[in-house]
C-alpha cells in the first residue's frame, strides 16, 4: 500500500539551558490512503509536538533538525511558507486539542468556517454559508444557521471544540492531524464525531493521524497503532496485534492501566514512576527506570529497531506472552 505521508528519521528539538533537548528523536510513521494511525503514549511523550512538526508550525526555541516528512511525495520540510499555507487547511487539516488556538474571536463562526472554503476552493459564499452549516449538523451543533452568526464566546468550549473538527472536514483533505480533539466532549458527541471521522476515511480516502492516550477510543478508530515514550515510537502494529499481543513493556503498561481491564472495584495496575523530563532521560533505554523486565544491557544501549512478523518494536527483552485486552465494555465509537 503506497503511503500518503511517510516521516523518516524526524528530530525536533528545543533549545533549553544547557542544550539542545530532544522532544521527537528520529521516528519513523507512514500513513497509507483511507488509513487511520493512532499515536498513543502518556502526556509528554512527544505526541503533540510530533503532530506540530508535521506541518511545520513548531516556533522556537523549538527546531525541526533532522529528518524527511513526505507528503504525497513532497517533502514538507522543503516547501515554501506559501506552499505551506495552501496545503494547510486545504489537503491537510490539523485539528487542534485547544480550540481557542484555531477560533479568531472577534469573527462570527460562519466568517471563518466560509474563509476556509473560499481560500482553497471557487465558489461563491452562499454556497460556503450552506456547506458550513452542513458541517456543523455533522458534528452535533442545533440550529447551525443560527451558530453561524454567532462569536467564539458564544460557545461552550465543547461546541468550540465542534466547530473546530467540523472546519477540518470542510475541504474533505487528504490528511487529518488530529491533537487529542474529542477529550473535552461527552461519549455521545464524542461517538458522533468519530462516526463522521471513520465515514470521510471510508468515503473518500482520508488519512488520519489521531493522537490520543484512550485507549478505547484506539480499539475503535484505529486501523494501526503507534506506540511513542520518551520522543521515541517504541512499537507499531496492527491494531488487534498491539492491543492483544503487546510487543514492548510500555505497551503492556498501558494496557494494563486502563480500565478495560480490571473488574469493577479493583485498582488499576499503573506504570510505575513518571515519564522523563526532555532534559534528564536516562542513558540506554529510556523506559528502564519504570520496565519489570529490565536487564543489564538496558542501561547500556538504547534498543535498535527491530522487525517480526510486520511488527516494529524497540526493546531488549520483549513481552513472550499475550496479553488479550477486553475492551467491549469500555469501547465506544
Amino acid at each position: 500500500m503506497t503511503a500518503l505521508l511517510e516521516v523518516k528519521g524526524l528530530r525536533t528539538v528545543f533549545h533549553l539551558l544547557g542544550g539542545a533537548w530532544s522532544a521527537v528523536d528520529g521516528i519513523d510513521l507512514s500513513i497509507a490512503r483511507g488509513e487511520v494511525l493512532c499515536l498513543v503514549g502518556e502526556s509528554g511523550s512527544g505526541k503533540s509536538v510530533t503532530g506540530f512538526s508535521l506541518v511545520q508550525l513548531i516556533d522556537p526555541p523549538g527546531e525541526i533538525v533532522e529528518g524527511e516528512i513526505l507528503f504525497n511525495g513532497e517533502n514538507l520540510r522543503e516547501a515554501s511558507d506559501e506552499r505551506l499555507r495552501h496545503l494547510r487547511g486545504d489537503r491537510i487539516a490539523m485539528i487542534f486539542q485547544d480550540p481557542l488556538s484555531t477560533l479568531n474571536p472577534v469573527l462570527t463562526i460562519g466568517e471563518q468556517m466560509c474563509e476556509a472554503i473560499l481560500e482553497h476552493r471557487a465558489c461563491g459564499k452562499a454556497q460556503a454559508m450552506k456547506e458550513a452549516a452542513s458541517a456543523l449538523g455533522r458534528v452535533g451543533i442545533s440550529s447551525p444557521e443560527v451558530r453561524l452568526k454567532q462569536y467564539p464566546h458564544e460557545f461552550s468550549g465543547g461546541m468550540r471544540q465542534r466547530v473546530a473538527i467540523a472546519t477540518a472536514l470542510l475541504n474533505n483533505p487528504d490528511l487529518i492531524i488530529a491533537d487529542e480533539p474529542t477529550t473535552a466532549l461527552d461519549v455521545t458527541i464524542q461517538s458522533q464525531i468519530l462516526y463522521e471521522v471513520q465515514k470521510l476515511v471510508r468515503d473518500t480516502g482520508t488519512a488520519v493521524l489521531w493522537i490520543t492516550h484512550d485507549l478505547a477510543v484506539v480499539a475503535e478508530l484505529a486501523d494501526r497503532v503507534a506506540v511513542m515514550y520518551a520522543g521515541q515510537i517504541v512499537e507499531t502494529g496492527a491494531v488487534d496485534d498491539v492491543l492483544d499481543r503487546p510487543l514492548h513493556p510500555y505497551t503492556q503498561g498501558l494496557l494494563n492501566s486502563s480500565s478495560g481491564m480490571v473488574k469493577p472495584g479493583e485498582r488499576l495496575h499503573q506504570i510505575d514512576g513518571n515519564a522523563p523530563r526532555i532534559d534528564d532521560r536516562p542513558s540506554g533505554c529510556p523506559f528502564r527506570t519504570r520496565c519489570e523486565r529490565v536487564k543489564p544491557v538496558c542501561a547500556e544501549v538504547n534498543p535498535e529497531q527491530q522487525v517480526i512478523d510486520g511488527r516494529i518494536f524497540r526493546c531488549h527483552n520483549p513481552v513472550s506472552l499475550p496479553v488479550r485486552v477486553a475492551f467491549a465494555q469500555e469501547a465506544r465509537p
